[in-house]
């Protein structure tokens, strides 16, 4: 991300997100400054979701992370939430969904770490 090869599609709910989370597992000093660094960075886009597709049911406050890959047509959502797991029996909108561990293969696949 900091050289620019990849790119992270950011929306302010997205952002909110992060911070509560982050403040619960850290503090808030420590969520903002990951939020603020999120946003100074060249590969961070901002994105206008105009379509709440709501596929998520079990956990409705995790479409807003469809909703943004959708919007930036983003190859795919990076989490270990088993909550996307419903996006492999949806045909429309195809977004695959990484586990961490994938995409530090898929890193080391494309020599980026």
């Amino acid at each position: 991300m900091l050289d620019g090869r990849i790119l992270i599609a950011l929306t302010p709910g997205i952002l909110l997100e992060y911070e509560e989370q982050i403040s619960k597992h850290w503090n808030s000093t420590i969520a903002l400054n990951v939020v603020r660094s999120l946003t100074e960075l060249p590969s961070s886009r901002f994105v206008t979701v105009y379509y709440n597709l709501e596929l998520i049911t079990a956990d409705p406050d995790d479409n807003k992370f469809i909703d943004c890959a959708f919007a930036s047509n983003a190859d795919f959502i990076i989490s270990n939430d088993s909550h996307f797991a419903v996006l492999k029996n949806i045909n429309f909108p195809s977004i695959p969904v990484l586990k961490i561990d994938g995409f530090e293969q898929l890193l080391k696949k494309e020599n980026i770490i």
